[in-house]
């Protein structure tokens, strides 16, 4: 096996794992090498056996030196780092339906993407979207039931799609600035670069506010759902974001009038809708029966309603046009990045010109890297606007220069 801090890609790595024979269960599903499956067994079952059913998971983790032989053994971390880098690579895709779960020894099945296989669904995505939906082709699922880590996307795949031009103009115009890192947020994007901040809405009125931290991403619902049915619920390992009983709030006279509306209204939210970032973007999926609209970067309609249907996932946002969009910022001023979401449950939303009415159950999302690269972005101000020295300067400790260079480094 390669030493930890050796710089294989998880693709060689994989293939060099399964031609190995060393674990058991590892092993092609086709002559041409392109499909295989994992064991995947959940540590809670009774004939769990460590030693061998969480070899796999553990070498990734040595190899990617975050496990030292001797420390204290964290079966579930493992396997769910080994899954967040199967899900958040482009070189792989899960066949769900040959998978098996429910069997003594179960497993996963994926397929190894060819780049011919890669370059086709990036073309495919440049399609016109019809006129009600706008769906991500083979977006990266948010995972399993294991325990949340906080696994930020391999900054090798959150760089796919980039120009080499691009990042080396990206990089050298924010060379320039030395604006430090806002103080709340810790020193390396790795650490918040899977993050999301939601603020949810009752006409208008603020009522909750949080910042997921899991790589697996969050739910906004109405009622917690049951952690132990992934399958019907999604991974378990999501933070919950409950909307508050409108009951709490009758003390506002804001509310008043509302409230019985809400009760009605709030229950269709059962099972609710996922979120979650990968290296491409932000996505989401719709669980509820209630109906739900969106607006933001990636919305077909701006002046119209943008439906979400159920059980589809959508991209919401695209970090390649974030990028180059700040990139633009940075150069020219213009035009000012995208990257707010705006969901609205039960009422179609954008609303037409003639719907001016506040609407009763909003949630607002901010992917929390997207938020800070545009406010270091906003501090430095565009090129246009600085004078020589500013446009001289090479400041190469700059935090986001450091944080742009992780972010984009081929």
């Amino acid at each position: 096996m390669a030493e930890a801090g050796s710089h294989m890609r998880l693709k060689e790595w994989l293939i060099a794992q399964i031609d190995s024979g060393r674990y058991p269960g590892l092993r092609w599903e086709n002559r041409e090498k392109t499909i295989f499956r994992i064991p995947w067994k959940h540590a809670a079952k009774q004939d769990y056996r460590q030693q061998q059913d969480a070899a796999l998971f553990k070498a990734w983790a040595v190899y990617k030196g975050k496990y030292q032989e001797g420390t204290k053994a964290d079966p579930s971390t493992w396997k769910t780092r080994l899954r967040c880098a199967l899900n958040k690579s482009t070189d792989f895709q899960e066949v769900p339906e040959r998978s098996q779960l429910d069997i003594s020894e179960p497993y996963k099945v994926y397929q190894i993407l060819s780049d011919g296989a890669r370059d086709s669904e990036k073309e495919g995505s440049l399609e016109s979207p019809s006129p009600e939906e706008q769906e991500a082709s083979q977006p990266p699922a948010p995972g399993d039931p294991e325990m949340g880590v906080n696994c930020g996307p391999d900054k090798t795949s959150m760089s796919s799609g980039l120009e080499e031009d691009g990042k080396k103009d990206l990089m050298e115009t924010c060379q320039t600035s030395p604006v430090p890192l806002v103080s709340h947020l810790p020193s390396h994007p790795a650490d918040w670069d899977c993050w999301l901040h939601v603020r949810l809405y009752y006409c208008n009125v603020l009522v909750k506010e949080f910042t997921t931290r899991t790589a697996e991403g969050c739910r906004i619902t109405y009622r917690l759902v049951p952690a132990d049915n992934e399958r019907l619920y999604g991974p378990s390992s999501m933070e919950q974001i409950q909307f508050p009983s409108p009951r709490l709030l009758t003390g506002d006279s804001r509310m008043a009038g509302v409230t019985g509306i809400l009760e009605r209204l709030l229950p269709h939210l059962d099972r609710g809708v996922l979120l979650w970032v990968a290296p491409e973007g932000v996505f989401m999926k719709r669980q509820c029966q209630g109906r739900v609209y969106w607006n933001g970067p990636m919305a077909p309609h701006n002046n119209r309603p943008n439906k979400l249907e159920r059980e589809k996932t959508y991209k919401l946002l695209d970090t390649q046009q974030f990028l180059q969009q700040l990139r633009s910022y940075l150069s020219r001023g213009e035009p000012t990045p995208q990257y707010q979401i705006h969901l609205c449950f039960g009422e179609e939303y954008p609303p037409t010109p003639s719907q001016n009415f506040q609407k009763l159950i909003m949630a607002h999302v901010e992917p929390v890297f997207a938020r800070e690269l545009f406010l270091h972005a906003q501090r430095m101000g565009p090129l246009s606007q600085r004078d020589s020295s500013q446009l001289h300067a090479t400041d190469a400790s700059s935090h986001i220069t450091q944080i742009l260079k992780q972010l984009c480094q081929p």
